[in-house]
């Protein structure tokens, strides 16, 4: 078995409150996409006169890339916050370049991912997958990937209001769900985004992975309870084997 790499001074994951719900990101964590966003946002990008080479290119992929696992909308009006209508058109082109990457190239489960999951709920815990995409392209790499009934309930930022890094999908999971303590929600991903939305929520467990962006110092120091290599190694958290 795979050890946590490291855990924040004075937490003893033992004398946790008993963990019901497992919110897991996608992209990352369970779900290796190849880099298709990177060439899509290229895509994107380019297409409103912004070409390779630039600072302001540099600078807008620096910026996409640090925002992983947000919604791509915000990341859009953010990047073009002197004009909304070049912001949507420039998500929209994104959201159609990676639909036909996705369709042309496909992604693959990020190794172990399917069997956590499945540990996950032998361990009597709920799954949840979130993503920062739009519903129609979470749906496709669900639909690609066999996972449509993987999960009691898959969420994107539309679903909830806001994408990490606010914590309304696992708010919004909790309640969907009928749980009662956020307390006993594991949140697992891999970017900083990702641990700060389980941290605002209160979820009594946040688990940085090593599969996705982020690395291990980004992710402790944004509050991580836990960093591991892989999703493969979160249902030993839960079950202690």
């Amino acid at each position: 078995m795979t050890m946590p790499s490291t855990a924040c001074p004075g937490r003893d994951l033992r004398l946790r409150r008993p963990l019901k719900l497992a919110v897991l990101d996608m992209s990352g964590t369970t779900v290796d996409e190849g880099g298709l966003q990177d060439e899509a946002f290229s895509t994107a990008i380019r297409a409103e006169g912004i070409e390779p080479g630039g600072s302001r290119y540099d600078a807008m992929v620096g910026y996409f890339r640090e925002s992983r696992g947000a919604s791509r909308h915000e990341v859009f009006r953010s990047i073009f916050p002197e004009d909304a209508v070049v912001a949507h058109r420039a998500n929209r082109r994104f959201e159609s370049t990676y639909d036909e990457l996705l369709a042309e190239r496909g992604v693959k489960p990020v190794e172990g991912a399917a069997e956590a999951m499945a540990e996950l709920r032998e361990a009597g815990m709920k799954i949840v997958l979130t993503t920062g995409f739009a519903r129609h392209t979470q749906n496709m790499i669900l639909e690609s990937l066999g996972w449509m009934g993987v999960s009691d309930l898959s969420l994107c930022p539309s679903d909830a209001g806001r994408g990490v890094p606010y914590p309304d999908m696992i708010l919004t999971a909790l309640l969907a769900l009928d749980l009662d303590d956020v307390r006993s929600v594991l949140v697992a991903g891999d970017t900083v985004g990702d641990i700060r939305a389980g941290q605002r929520a209160g979820a009594g467990l946040t688990v940085g992975v090593l599969s996705g962006y982020h690395d291990e110092s980004a992710l402790t120091g944004a509050g991580a309870t836990v960093v591991v290599p892989s999703v493969r190694d979160v249902p030993a958290l839960v079950t202690g084997r």
